[in-house]
């Protein structure tokens, strides 16, 4: 039985196909290709520079791609105006008009669409009912907290009633304890109304929590498309692994060996991530502590291994040991990319 508090899909697919976008010398963008499905939470998720906005910009039109095609559902929207794209934009700093109330921020795109009185009235309303805002309607938006601020510009881009909504990374300017409150809300949001989020960002744990898939982007190009759980547990290049998943990159064959009992094969990395490097005393490899922070629950640490630096997270006790027995409980071999 389909839960009760999902509306019915109205998101649609959004595809990219052979997408380039340089800037003079700049790839930016170079030749990608990607498949979102209708109703999804899709991340672009990747370092500065990557090229993760101005993909998300050529989705929306304010960007026009070099070559290469857009589609929204069954519709090739290469050469179509932003204005007329079934997409909305939040923004990174929300873009919201200080001067105006929040019901009037939300009103505005309906304005520009010009739509009649009345009926922006009740789409206002509406908007500010699915972000828990429709008390607020009267309140000038100067006087707002920045979650509150952030749900305002959600409002707005739901207003227009758009298939997809692009954020460009919107929760970047929340404390901590905010942002994690308000990504719960973004995803509770998204699964209720059913609209396709293409959602940038360079944060991974965000991706990891509000994405029903990722795409992780390099010097304009997506390296590896795949789920959350799939991504974080088998990356295949090293660049996936240590950017995604902040594993330790090893290349020195006899360091491999030493921890894995086996031989690196030519192109690969082994990828060992922080936590499944432990405290071992029965393990014969020695490892030098260089740094440790005491973050209460677990103890980070920079122990170097045959000359090679690693990070841990251990929940042991190191005490002011300087030297530790260190076993590996868990590898990949990747695609050595670095």
């Amino acid at each position: 039985m389909q839960d009760p508090s999902v509306h019915d899909r109205r998101g649609a697919s959004v595809r990219l196909v052979d997408v380039s976008r340089h800037f003079g010398d700049v790839k930016a963008v170079d030749n990608i290709s990607l498949e979102i499905p209708a109703g999804s939470f899709f991340s672009l998720l990747g370092p500065s520079g990557c090229g993760k906005t101005t993909t998300l910009r050529i989705v929306s039109g304010f960007e026009s791609p070099d070559s290469g095609s857009v589609l929204i559902g069954d519709e090739d929207v290469t050469s179509l105006d932003a204005r007329k794209r079934p997409t909305a934009m939040v923004f990174q700093n929300y873009a919201l008009f200080p001067h105006m109330t929040v019901g009037e921020n939300v009103e505005y795109g309906l304005k520009v669409r010009k739509m009649r009185t009345q009926e922006r009235r009740s789409a206002v309303l509406e908007a500010l009912r699915r972000v828990d805002l429709e008390a607020f309607v009267d309140t000038p938006v100067t006087s707002l907290s920045g979650g509150q601020q952030q749900r305002t510009a959600l409002a707005r881009a739901v207003a227009i009633e758009p298939e997809v909504i692009l954020f460009d990374e919107p929760l970047s300017n929340l404390d901590v304890a905010l942002r994690m409150q308000t990504r719960l809300e973004l995803k509770s949001l998204q699964h209720r109304l059913g609209l396709t989020s293409i959602y940038v960002t360079h944060d991974q744990e965000e991706a990891l929590a509000l994405s029903d898939q990722i795409a992780v982007m390099r010097l304009g190009k997506v390296v590896q498309v795949g789920s959350p759980q799939g991504l974080y547990n088998e990356p295949s290049t090293s660049f996936v692994a240590s950017f995604l998943g902040g594993s330790n990159i090893v290349t020195d064959p006899s360091l491999v060996h030493s921890l894995t009992g086996r031989d690196l094969e030519k192109g690969k990395a082994l990828a060992v991530r922080a936590e499944h490097l432990r405290i071992d005393a029965r393990s014969d490899l020695k490892a030098r502590v260089v740094n440790r922070q005491f973050l209460g629950m677990i103890t980070e640490l920079e122990v170097e291994l045959q000359g090679t630096r690693f990070k841990m997270r251990s929940t042991d006790d190191v005490g002011d040991e300087s030297t530790i027995a260190v076993s590996i409980s868990d590898h990949r071999f990747v695609i050595h990319d670095q």
